[in-house]
């Protein structure tokens, strides 16, 4: 079953939710959110990104930064940008990005069915940034950043968010050419029957926000532990996720860009790729973007190419090692390139979908990188798969669009 409970969101002030809103703190560098939130004081990156309110030498893991976002969250309670809705609640969050619609419920979910993998995980998280958002949760005492939680389309469930949202939304606004509508749920029958419905689900699975959730994790281990009275019905219990169905689920290519060619001369590495690949020269890079999986595109010395995967040189039963991520890797990256862990390999950068082919041209063009590959995307059904079969995906092998926004719906651990 997947269990999921209504809280008593922290929430911004209805004319102010276009001003509170930020982009997730892991998709903007700290000089970039300082340029974003410049002369908004509403902004959420203030409590997201708070090294933005302190000096450029000072660590971002640094005590002071988490410090200074629980004073900017108290700060926007204080003044009455944020509010605390009076009983628990659901939320549905609609996002609307050119031709994509999806629609998901903004809930608490069980951290011990996280715990239990009864929400399963496709990605390995990094001890350090795991480290970080246990102080960020744990200095705000609350979670600002949603999880990203997908499940297997159910009808009922569909119908259930059909019903709320033919009533007028709380909030409605436009950023960044993304439409951003949030319902509040305050209806019990409608609450009821969301958590019969999704008592229904057998799993639940992470789609973005790995760290977030192993914070979350962590941090109801360590209050537990603290607490003799615990009862599980404790807030640290949840964390706050917006689950949305898998047939709503957008993934975008995650382009790669690679520093050189290993000692390669460009005629050596294209002999030495068509190997494992068909290679066809192709005129521009509309030409060039995959149009199908085991497909990719290489831009490699101004020209375009289209690589196709060679039958046989991969293992086409293995969940993992079928992804165009795994094929790249293992007979392009790793023997040619010499890229064998792309996680720590400093000469590999990664590109996500949304900038587009050209970006992957101007990154070659401008000479900090030689070789540029772009993929088809990872499809939903694989990330389920793998999840499904205990397996972890290569890094970067999902871009997921559009992005969460932070700070319209708060979960605070107080509770």
């Amino acid at each position: 079953m997947a269990k999921i409970r209504p809280f008593r969101g922290l929430r911004p002030e209805k004319k102010l939710a276009a001003k509170v809103a930020a982009p997730p703190y892991d998709v903007l560098s700290s000089d970039e959110a300082r340029e974003k939130a410049a002369g908004n004081p509403y902004s959420f990156l203030h409590v997201n990104k708070p090294e933005i309110d302190l000096p450029q030498e000072i660590n971002i893991y640094d005590r002071q930064v988490y410090e200074k976002g629980a004073e900017n969250l108290q700060r926007l309670v204080a003044d009455g940008i944020l509010r605390r809705d009076e009983q628990p609640r659901f939320y549905i969050y609609k996002q609307v990005m050119g031709n994509h619609e999806q629609i998901g419920l903004v809930a608490g979910a069980s951290v011990e069915e996280y715990e239990q993998d009864r929400i399963k995980k496709h990605e390995l998280t990094r001890p350090d940034k795991e480290d970080d958002r246990v102080n960020h949760i744990d200095h705000l005492n609350a979670q600002v950043g949603p999880v990203f939680l997908t499940y297997r389309a159910r009808p009922k469930i569909d119908a259930l968010i059909a019903e709320v949202v033919k009533r007028a939304p709380e909030y409605d606004f436009n950023s960044e050419g993304v439409q951003h509508t949030l319902w509040v749920v305050d209806m019990p029958g409608i609450i009821e029957k969301l958590q019969q419905e999704f008592a229904r689900i057998d799993y639940l699975y992470v789609a973005d926000g790995h760290h977030r959730s192993a914070a979350a994790m962590r941090i109801k281990q360590k209050r537990q532990a603290a607490n003799p009275a615990h009862t599980g019905n404790e807030a640290y219990n949840f964390f706050l996720t917006v689950i949305f169905p898998h047939n709503q689920m957008q993934i975008l290519d995650y382009n790669r860009v690679v520093a050189d060619l290993h000692g390669l001369s460009p005629e050596a590495f294209l002999e030495a790729v068509g190997e494992k690949f068909t290679v066809t020269p192709v005129k521009d890079s509309h030409a060039g973007k995959p149009a199908a999986a085991h497909d990719f595109g290489m831009y490699l010395g101004g020209n375009w190419y289209r690589l196709s995967a060679r039958p046989g040189s991969f293992d086409a039963e293995d969940p993992v090692q079928r992804l165009d991520v795994s094929i790249l890797q293992e007979n392009l990256l790793a023997p040619l390139l010499g890229i064998h862990d792309p996680r720590k390999d400093k000469r590999i950068d990664f590109v996500g979908g949304i900038r587009g082919m050209r970006e992957l041209e101007k990154r070659v063009n401008s000479g900090q990188y030689q070789v540029a590959f772009a993929f088809y995307p990872t499809s939903i059904e694989d990330l389920i798969a793998i999840a499904d079969a205990g397996q972890i995906m290569p890094p970067k092998s999902t871009w997921f669009e559009p992005k969460l926004k932070s700070g319209l719906v708060v979960h605070l651990l107080d509770e």
